[in-house]
Order: structure tokens, then sequence, then C-alpha cells
């Protein structure tokens, strides 16, 4: 008797206990899901509006630079939109911001920019704004290129101090996934801010690439035995992600982009940052799931 009756209820026991298994799995997985749903995104594009979106300067047969830009800018844009209306509305507290540094000199320009500051909260969210997020940034930063290229004054690009003296203060904040996205060619130069430390500087450039002997094959050796890099900023920007879009190396020296990534490499995980990657110039139809995957966090 007692034979029959553990025949009958291993089998039940076995079909609880996988049926628990199982319900267990899918609870961690929709927890995850919510997680990942009702986290807060603050999203920060940093634009280099040097000269190498000049038309003159670097002419681009296939896409021009600054289209690349653009395309780029909307998949950041389509992925912080999708990310809003995967919350629900009383769930949204989410940010999204675009920088230059310097500034241009073009008051229309910073005037635009600053229509680029949104703020997404329960207070104001609607599918009506939602929905017109994607079309305002594309037509708004299409503005900003073109203003800027009309002029043909470029500045320069002085990524390192809004790295040491702004970074912090307006792409980071307590309580929110902080996301920098910085479309640069993966030069900087600045004429203000010029400094050099023995081998470490706050700029880059073909040139100094070029006289610091890093364009022969033994590069890397060269590079790490001489403590070359950019100058180290002391800040801890553990809580900030960055991705770098369209490193643009000089074709004239085979290893100038391994260069580029290694100052950028070397220089990120320096301040700490543990998830960035740096990507080359490409087409937008290209990068647009990797730009989607790295903000929306899919691996």
């Amino acid at each position: 008797m007692k034979k029959n009756i553990l025949r009958i209820t291993m089998p039940l026991l076995l079909i609880l206990f996988f049926s628990c298994k199982e319900e267990s799995k899918n609870e961690e997985k929709e927890t995850a899901v919510k997680s990942s749903v009702s986290e807060n995104y603050n999203i920060s594009i940093l634009i280099d509006l040097s000269d190498r979106i000049s038309l003159k300067k670097n002419p681009n047969p296939t896409m021009e630079i600054y289209q690349r830009d653009l395309g780029y800018i909307k998949s950041v844009s389509e992925a912080f939109t999708q990310h809003l209306k995967s919350k629900r509305m009383r769930q949204i507290d989410d940010k999204m911001q675009l920088f230059f540094n310097p500034e241009p000199e073009n008051a229309a320009i910073n005037s635009i920019s600053k229509q680029l500051r949104i703020t997404v909260d329960k207070n104001n969210a609607s599918k009506e704004l939602l929905n017109s997020i994607n079309e305002t940034y594309s037509s708004k930063t299409a503005s900003i290129y073109e203003s800027a290229i009309k002029d043909d004054k470029y500045i320069g690009s002085d990524i390192w101090n809004f790295f040491d003296n702004k970074v912090k203060d307006q792409c980071i904040e307590k309580g929110f996934r902080n996301v920098l996205i910085i479309l640069t060619d993966g030069y900087m130069f600045y004429d203000g801010t010029q400094i050099k430390e023995g081998n470490l500087s706050t700029y880059l450039t073909p040139p100094l690439i070029k006289q610091n002997g890093l364009n022969t094959n033994d590069w890397e050796k060269k590079f790490d035995s001489g403590n070359f890099g950019f100058i180290k900023i002391d800040a801890d920007l553990s809580n900030l992600e960055v991705l770098v879009l369209g490193i643009n190396p000089n074709k004239n020296n085979p290893f100038e982009e391994k260069v580029i990534k290694a100052y950028w490499n070397k220089w990120l995980s320096e301040m700490r940052i543990k998830h960035f990657e740096i990507k080359n110039a490409d087409l937008p139809s290209n990068m647009d799931k990797i730009i989607k995957d790295f903000i929306l966090q899919k691996d």
C-alpha cells in the first residue's frame, strides 16, 4: 500500500517542484524587466563642432560627417523615447540634453541647444510630448550643424576641459542612469587648453602623434613605456557611462586608430568609468543597433 502511495505522490511532487521553480524564474525575469523599465535615464550628448565637420576640409563622398552625426543623434533620440514608452506615465522621470565645449559664438546655435534640454516627468508626460521628441531633436540638431557649417568658424574641441570642469555638474545626477554620448573624430584641440606634462597632454592631433613617434609598428610598447596619454583628471566618474562615436583616424598613419583608442581607453579608465565603448565613424544604418543596445542595455 505504501509503495502505491509513493508511486502516486512522487510524480506529483516532482511536477509541483518544477512548477514552483519555473514560477520563480519567471518572477526573477519580471523583476529584472520592471527594474530596467523603471530606471530613470539622464542622457547627455556632447558634440564636437570643430573643423572635422567642415565640408571644405573633410569632404566625404559617401556621407558627410555632419550627416553621420545627425544619424547617430536620431538613434540616441529614438532609444530615449523607446525607453520612455516602456514605462508607465507615473514612473517617468527622464532627461536628455545636448552640449558643446567651448560653446559656439553663434547665439542662434546656443539658443537651439537650450531647447534640446528635455525633462519628461509625470507632470508633463503625454503621448503628444513623447511622439514629438524625435522630430524636435532631428530638426533642431540639423539647424545647429547647418549654422556651424555656414559660419565656417571652427574654434576646436575642448573635450578634456569639459570632463575636468563640467561633466560632474552637468551630466551626472544622483538616482539616474547617467549616459554621455560623445560625437567626435577622436582628436582633441583647443587653443585655450594646451597643457603638456611630460608625454601627457590635454590635446591630441595627427602632428602630435607623429611627433611622439607613435606611427610605427612598436607604437604600443612606446606608448606604455613612455607613459603617453591624456593628462589624468582627478575625478571618480564611476556612475557615468560613455559612448564615443565617430572615431576617424588620419589615413597617413596605419596605427593612428589604435593610438587614438589607446589614449581614450586609458583616460576613461583612469576616471573609473566602468562601462564605455569607443566606435569608429560608420554609416548611421550600421551604428543604429550599437547605439540603441548601449543605451537600452542590451547585450
